[in-house]
């Protein structure tokens, strides 16, 4: 039997690679024989740079940059094998966990350490950048990347933005011309995890302000000032963010990306399986495994688990997804190529006892779902007729 292993990060718990490590246990338990290819995912967020260079045999570099609150923090960046193709995570420089809860404010998050960090991969030699969406603590846009870059944002009276999501209420006019020169005519990649536009019910304020501490008001202020972003973006750069697909990531850095960097928004899952050259594992598979801790609406807006499941059922792969929490209807789900969802707890549990006990729940829901294939193989074989 050919088993590929492919899950994504299951959030506050378990890294990519982790998550596969305990699904491969699983299996050894009751299958020791099986061929087993293991591929960490990432979906443009957390785990990206680990799995790109992994996977082309590149190297981690560091950086220390200015943190979503105006903290330094040392973020990791990628140098993929070929020596010219960097990989960011903005979540490293703006990302959510680097704020404890309490401090959690996305009129005041900027992702200015996102721009440095970007710098810093052209500084080790990048000449093409892939920056991966997704974690953010921030809904300003990519405004604050700007900055970085070199971009002067400016209000009333000519004066600069402060950093943050606020100040585009009153964002006024775009100057471009302190733009770094290296960054003219470079290829960047924006790898979104998600379709959600800019602005709007379905857009970057709306759908993720809320977990990134927004009150409800804050979510109107927030999605007010994106808009006015878009409105003036339009009007000097003659670029259209407002509605493109992808732009609402990050709290909306995939429209900084392309109007201040001249970026291409590209599917963060369809990017990194061509790049693991996915698909062709898939050609000789038996079946997938793969899994994230939750699985809810989001899955529609591109996620990993559903590029990895069209894959597979393109390719007439069975797919088994394992999660620690399950907020969408299962018929949903089979219909973006996903035969089987298995939670990973078993009763009662509190979400923390889950989090902290995921490796061992993810082992035993891998070691469960074999010993049904391995039933469901035996009543294939027509023994049980016999008895």
């Amino acid at each position: 039997m050919n088993i590929i292993v492919a899950p994504d990060s299951f959030k506050g718990s378990l890294t990519a690679l982790e998550a596969a490590d305990a699904i491969v246990q699983g299996i050894r338990d009751v299958f020791p024989e099986a061929e087993i290819v293991s591929i960490p995912l990432a979906d443009g967020g957390e785990g990206t740079v680990e799995a790109l260079v992994r996977a082309t045999e590149g190297r981690i570099l560091e950086a220390e940059v200015t943190g979503p609150m105006g903290e330094p923090v040392v973020a990791h960046f990628g140098l993929l094998g070929d020596d010219v193709t960097g990989v960011v995570e903005m979540a490293q420089a703006a990302g959510l966990a680097l704020v404890p809860p309490e401090k959690r404010n996305p009129l005041l998050a900027t992702t200015y350490g996102v721009g440095e960090l970007m710098l810093a991969a052209i500084d080790a030699g990048c000449a093409q950048l892939i920056v991966g969406l997704g974690g953010s603590a921030t809904s300003d846009g990519g405004a604050g990347m700007a900055q970085a870059l070199g971009v002067k944002l400016l209000g009333p009276g000519g004066a600069e933005l402060s950093r943050g999501a606020a100040g585009l209420a009153s964002l006024e006019k775009i100057d471009m011309s302190g733009l770094d020169p290296r960054l003219q005519g470079m290829k960047i990649y924006a790898a979104s995890d998600v379709i959600n536009p800019l602005c709007g019910p379905e857009g970057a304020a709306a759908v993720y302000g809320p977990q990134k501490g927004a009150s409800g008001k804050m979510v109107q202020m927030l999605d007010a000032a994106l808009a006015n972003l878009a409105t003036v973006v339009e009007r000097d750069l003659e670029l259209e963010v407002r509605r493109l697909a992808g732009a609402g990531a990050a709290g909306g850095l995939g429209a900084g990306l392309v109007a201040f960097a001249g970026a291409e928004i590209r599917s963060g899952p369809s990017l990194v399986l061509q790049l693991l050259q996915f698909e062709e594992f898939l050609q000789s598979a038996d079946l997938l495994l793969t899994g994230e801790g939750k699985l809810d609406r989001q899955i529609e807006f591109g996620k990993a688990i559903s590029g990895v499941a069209l894959l597979a059922e393109k390719h007439e792969v069975p797919v088994i997804v394992f999660t620690g929490s399950l907020e969408e209807e299962e018929d949903k789900l089979a219909e973006r190529g996903i035969g089987a969802v298995v939670p990973i707890a078993l009763g009662p549990i509190s979400e923390q006892d889950s989090m902290e006990r995921a490796s061992e729940l993810l082992q035993a829901a891998a070691e469960r779902a074999m010993r049904l294939l391995a039933l469901g193989r035996e009543l294939g074989d027509g023994r049980w007729l016999a008895r």
